[in-house]
């Protein structure tokens, strides 16, 4: 793609044409740059990481054993199993829970501990050598955890299940966060990014046009990699549908259980087959170095502290990180809560969340491509289209909300789930277009609102939409400060810091 000067002609952007402009006999890639198989590769690992073993069969399986091995609370302990119209409580941590209540839980420990393991690692992203290696590490882990769940099956290893639902999470966000931390130096070392640089540095085209072009190039990375992802996660998807009538899931229970473990171990092995290539092909860029008197043990802890300090200074930014944050922990519970709420509605069967993860990844295509495409169309600010987004997000609360008191609406219905797929695909999901990076660190950092929502179930005499009430009172305050933010001025903020941490500056006094 051409950039256009000033003057209306074209800027030249390929090696070959940069020969002919420069008078050079060639152009010689350097060694950090990014060659057409390790572009590929970064695409194929996002298809084997897809969340569907530990983000989506894996907590659906461990909310199915704990069904299973629950009792129905208006009967003495034990004595009666769980019914679909019954409530279902077990003992954990102290005290009789709701199942649902206990997912929640047990999902806000497992965030926390991804909090605590990338304030500790998580700079190692940026700085020194060690990310593809932790990219590798974390994606062994997930995958061994996916083939572990084969050995755990029967309600009465429900306990297995918790190791294995924090486990898998912490595997696979981690896995996420470092793979995406490849992200933009795989961007910035593209041949056609590298020559328009060149250009910049000759004077031949200004910083602004450079900086323009990288961030369409970006873009287009970013944009194929959610389109290749999405396709190839449809096509494993497919498959699955096969392994489940291979297993007859709807003859019993027991064969659905089973077929949730195999689901999840068939994930697992797409996702190592997957990764593979960019184990291999990705190129080890060396990161930032460490600023004078820290370590790779407290750089993390470090970092923390600047931006906590230099965020206190930021306003703009500091007001724009409390809506994030809020907003994205808002956006997870939210949809962690629906799940809970989905399984049991659909009994539990393998072959419907199936059909549903098929119908929101063709949808959330479909919402993302639409809301970028009206964003460029009509020139709409990222604030106004972001404000839109998040519009949808608190009706999602509503919706579960309106369910506190009533069983006709509210997730209680199997047309409901269906519409609620193809609703947050198309509305919710662009979410993830404003935050296509930074999302990954929303992610780790959002338990507060599956502990809340977990203590909010309790103490409400299990009503598991109750949440909605909490979620709802919360995503409102945090869109006040997002109407607060003025973007010109944050952005200007953030060039300032991301300028002064890379100049070490950041980190004095």
């Amino acid at each position: 793609m051409a950039a256009k000067g000033s003057d209306s002609e074209d800027i030249i952007e390929t090696p070959s044409q940069l020969n002919k402009l420069t008078g050079a006999s060639e152009v010689v890639p350097s060694a950090t740059t990014t060659s057409r198989i390790e572009l590929l590769s970064f695409y194929l690992y996002y298809v084997g990481n897809n969340g569907l073993s530990g983000f989506n069969f894996g907590p659906s399986q461990f909310q199915n054993l704990l069904f299973l091995a629950g009792y129905d609370p208006s009967q003495p302990p034990f004595s009666a199993s769980c019914g679909s119209n019954t409530g279902c409580v077990l003992p954990y941590l102290g005290k009789i829970r709701d199942i649902n209540s206990i997912v929640l839980l047990t999902n806000g420990i497992s965030f926390a501990i991804q909090a605590v393991l990338l304030i500790l690692i998580g700079a190692w992203a940026d700085y020194g050598t060690w990310r593809p290696n932790i990219t590798i590490i974390f994606t062994i882990a997930a995958v061994a955890v996916s083939f572990a769940w084969l050995g755990v099956e029967d309600p009465s290893q429900w306990q297995a299940g918790v190791a294995l639902y924090i486990l898998g999470l912490i595997a696979y966000q981690g896995a996420l966060t470092f793979w995406t931390a490849a992200f933009p130096g795989l961007a910035r070392h593209l041949p056609e990014v590298e020559v328009s640089a060149l250009l910049a540095a000759d004077g031949k085209k200004s910083v602004d046009e450079h900086a323009s072009f990288e961030s369409l190039s970006r873009n287009r990375v970013s944009n194929i990699s959610f389109t290749v992802s999405s396709l190839g996660e449809i096509l494993i998807l497919v498959l699955m549908v096969g392994i489940i009538e291979g297993l007859k899931a709807g003859d019993s229970t027991a064969n659905n259980t089973k077929a949730f473990s195999v689901l999840i171990a068939f994930s697992g092995a797409m996702w190592l087959l997957c990764a593979l290539p960019w184990f291999f092909f990705e190129k080890r860029r060396p990161g930032l170095a460490l600023p004078p008197g820290s370590s790779l043990l407290t750089i993390g802890f470090r970092q923390t502290y600047v931006a906590l300090r230099e965020c206190m200074r930021l306003k703009q930014t500091f007001l724009y990180l409390i809506f994030y944050f809020l907003m994205g922990d808002v956006l997870n519970t939210t949809v962690t809560v629906i799940a809970t709420l989905q399984n049991g509605v659909v009994a539990y069967s393998t072959l419907q969340l199936t059909l549903l993860l098929i119908v929101g990844i063709a949808t959330q295509a479909i919402g993302i491509y639409s809301f970028w495409l009206v964003q460029k169309k009509f020139r709409i600010s990222t604030k106004g289209m972001l404000s839109f987004n998040v519009l949808w997000i608190l009706v999602l609360t509503i919706w579960g909300l309106a369910g506190v008191h009533t069983d006709k609406f509210g997730f209680k219905h199997v047309w409901e789930i269906w519409l609620y797929q193809v609703f947050y695909g198309l509305m919710v999901c662009p979410w993830f277009l404003f935050f296509a990076l930074f999302s990954v660190v929303g992610k780790t950092s959002a338990f507060i609102g599956p502990l809340v929502s977990s203590a909010i179930i309790t103490v409400s005499g299990n009503n598991n939409n109750m949440p909605f009430a909490f979620l709802f009172g919360l995503g409102t305050v945090s869109t006040i400060f997002l109407y607060l933010v003025d973007v010109k001025k944050s952005r200007i903020e953030c060039e300032e810091f991301v300028k002064a941490e890379a100049d070490l500056e950041a980190f004095q006094g």
